[in-house]
């Protein structure tokens, strides 16, 4: 017998006649071939299979690779945090200049003589050059 299911009117065979009943000699065979191909598939071994003989109680190794980069990172860190909390402003900076640094041209004397060419006016919309004085 069949039955209809959904509205567009197909036919299915009933779930009983589609299911396999598996014995337990078949369930093992498929589960070991399932394995081999695990196995197959992957291409390195296990790095704790080694440490299997250790006792349980006994602290074994992480096989991260990240712990050198943790100790890297922490001091990273530090040093931002020295940073951010020393940290100098521009004026403190320039009173903080030697002497010998005085006498060459410094942000402070630093000057450009002015220009032999009237200045440039552009749009401060779209930035072409400004015809219109203002």
């Amino acid at each position: 017998m069949s039955e209809k299911s959904g509205a567009a009117g197909r036919t299915r065979a009933s779930d009983t006649a589609q299911r396999r009943v598996l014995d337990a000699a078949t369930r093992q065979r498929r589960q070991k071939k399932q394995l081999e191909m695990l196995e197959k598939d992957n291409s390195h071994e296990d790095p704790h299979n080694s440490l299997a003989q250790l006792s349980s109680k006994a602290k074994l190794p992480t096989f991260a690779e990240t712990s050198d980069g943790r100790k890297r990172k922490k001091t990273r860190s530090n040093a931002d945090h020295f940073k951010q909390r020393f940290r100098k402003t521009f004026q403190t900076l320039l009173e903080e200049l030697p002497p010998e640094a005085q006498t060459q041209p410094s942000y402070i004397t630093a000057v450009v003589p002015p220009s032999n060419f009237p200045s440039k006016h552009f749009c401060a919309v779209c930035g072409y050059p400004n015809t219109m004085l203002s």
